[in-house]
């Protein structure tokens, strides 16, 4: 049997690495036509259409968005002939899954290799990306940011993709206060990896094209900081690749899509949040990665936690909101925040799955290892209204959050509410230092 000479392709995604993946790779493939994307983990994008502006001229009509539950249907509809996976943050067995739903429904299982993806800048490009979503990407990449700031650098921050809206005005999205978040109606997940960022003095760069993003960055700045989503591989080539571990969760390291791959690229591996893990499963961590990439550096570094006014706390009843995508796709039963209330002698951390509406409920019944922590889900104003009345609706003395950001100046909540902050200390700082360096052509 010959090859075929005009290829059908049905892109696998969730709004991020999808698009990406489809403007620097299959949008001028000769040969390939992309028939459809597919959407999951991210709620309402199935129904949209990637538009012909983004699209190109061989798509005057867009690229419509199904749900991805309908897979074997538009193979057979379109007639697909491979099927290319563009998302994160899955186990490898879930992967597999899927390759075998594509075979059996007579397609091919496609999966990009990183230097078909990734872009090339003229500046120095400083990747942090993870193995898993919720290891603690964030705080580095702000601590990295400082560093470079203390040494004179001018640092745009990339933002991984989170285009949730109408994608023509979110091309190249350009965030230097709190109002162009506003202008943008951004939603709490995009509110959480920008503003603290912004906090800091740093311009934020996101968007859906980014080749336009990368080369209006370049324009301002002095170093590219590519700040990952969930445990999704760098859309740009870096010259540092550094990749945060998670020891509360030893053994997702190399059981998660594309996570493991990060951690066999990586230049740095950063052990995080080492003063609230089990030694042994720091150690059986650090033993995992000199064994799949004995090349890398290995840095440990602590998570810790303050909360402003935390005296509050104690023999409280506290409701704990923490981080979404660390008890989503990250699959964690608790984090920072329920972390900080115990510490703090809460005398009970509030069950919020009896007073969960609408999507938030839903939340709770798909991801049943959350008992008696609330996840700050909010991808639309409708989702940020059920969780606001959620919120309000638990019985508790006061509200801790322990998200990014200021949820008590975005949602109307009639309880006191503490906010708990984390940041990286690293263990030994000369190491992040001179790795910063090296990439400069300083060190």
């Amino acid at each position: 049997m010959s090859c075929a000479t005009s290829e059908r392709v049905i892109i696998l995604g969730a709004a991020g690495r999808d698009f990406h993946d489809f403007n620097v790779y299959w949008k001028n493939c000769a040969g390939h036509r992309v028939v459809c994307f597919t959407a999951a983990q991210i709620p309402e994008i199935a129904g949209r259409v990637y538009p012909a502006q983004l699209a190109g001229p061989n798509y005057p009509n867009g690229i419509p968005i199904y749900l991805e539950e309908r897979l074997e249907a538009l193979i057979a509809e379109y007639g697909a002939t491979q099927v290319a996976l563009a998302y994160s943050d899955l186990p490898h067995l879930q992967v597999m899954h899927l390759a075998s739903r594509v075979q059996a429904a007579g397609a091919s299982f496609v999966i990009l290799g990183a230097d078909r993806t990734m872009l090339s800048s003229r500046l120095p490009v400083i990747a942090v990306c993870a193995v898993r979503t919720g290891c603690g990407k964030s705080q580095t990449s702000r601590r990295i940011s400082a560093l470079l700031r203390e040494r004179g650098c001018r640092v745009a921050v990339v933002r991984h993709p989170m285009p949730y809206g109408d994608l023509t005005r979110q091309i190249c999205q350009r965030f230097a206060v709190r109002g162009d978040l506003d202008r943008a109606d951004c939603t709490i997940e995009e509110r959480e990896e920008y503003e603290p960022h912004l906090e800091l003095g740093n311009l934020v760069f996101a968007g859906v094209d980014y080749e336009q993003i990368l080369r209006r960055a370049e324009e301002e700045a002095d170093v590219i900081l590519w700040d990952g989503g969930n445990n999704d591989l760098p859309f740009y080539r870096p010259t540092l690749h550094i990749v945060v571990a998670d020891p509360h969760r030893a053994g997702h390291e190399t059981s998660y899509y594309p996570g493991e791959s990060n951690l066999r690229m990586a230049g740095l591996v950063l052990i995080n949040k080492v003063d609230t893990a089990e030694m042994l499963e720091v150690e059986r961590l650090e033993e995992t990665v000199r064994r799949v990439n004995p090349q890398a550096r290995i840095l440990r570094a602590d998570s810790p936690i303050e909360v402003d006014g935390g005296e509050a706390i104690h023999g409280k009843r506290v409701l704990v909101v923490e981080d979404g995508p660390t008890l989503t796709h990250g699959e964690m039963a608790y984090g920072a925040g329920r972390i900080a209330a115990t510490k703090l002698g809460a005398a009970e951390i509030v069950d919020p799955r009896p007073f969960a509406v609408g999507s938030i409920r839903e939340v709770f019944q798909r991801f049943s290892q959350l008992t008696d922590v609330l996840p700050a889900m909010g991808y639309g104003a409708a989702q940020m209204a059920e969780l606001q009345a959620t919120i309000r609706a638990v019985p508790c003395d006061l509200v801790l959050v322990a998200t990014p950001i200021d949820l008590g100046a975005l949602l109307r909540i009639d309880k006191p509410v503490l906010r708990a902050r984390y940041e990286l200390r690293e263990h030994d700082p000369e190491v992040l230092t001179s790795s910063l360096l090296a990439a400069l052509g300083s060190g």
